[in-house]
């Protein structure tokens, strides 16, 4: 199994942060690795995504559950064949400095060991790179902090 966290003080707001996660739907226009990400159901404060992600010519579609907690908490879970765990937790707090303190954890385990070896490897770079890629965007959409 491979675990991940990274932590963030962002200059904006825990509802535009909030609501930057959740709108998955964008996430081919800053995220290069996602090829397309489409909202299949809206129940109360919960989505069913189907996403697909990729590489070159490698591409896997899955779909994952996500528990919207405004804004506090995203939560993220995919009961997919490929994984024998996958989550997802997105967290934003307000920071007494003003801005918000944001953590992304992620937990994965592969069914095949093979598979779990190989992008094991590489997903903390991975989750590093969603930070970042969050982070961009933000500047771009709110404006970079003076």
């Amino acid at each position: 199994m491979s675990a991940y966290a990274e932590r963030q003080h962002l200059p904006y707001a825990a509802p535009q942060l909030f609501d930057l996660v959740a709108d998955v739907e964008r996430y081919p226009e800053f995220m290069s690795w996602v090829i397309e990400a489409r909202i299949c159901r809206r129940k109360d404060r919960a989505i069913v995504v189907a996403m697909t992600v990729g590489v070159g010519p490698l591409r896997k579609r899955f779909l994952t559950i996500a528990a919207l907690d405004r804004p506090h908490r995203i939560d993220i879970r995919s009961g997919d064949s490929m994984f024998d765990r996958f989550d997802q937790r997105w967290t934003f707090e307000p920071a007494a400095e003003g801005g918000s303190n944001v953590e992304y954890h992620v937990v994965f385990e592969f069914r095949s060991r093979l598979l779990q070896r190989l992008m094991g490897a590489s997903f903390s770079d991975q989750a590093v790179a969603t930070m970042s890629a969050f982070k961009s965007r933000a500047h771009r959409l709110y404006g970079r902090p003076s």
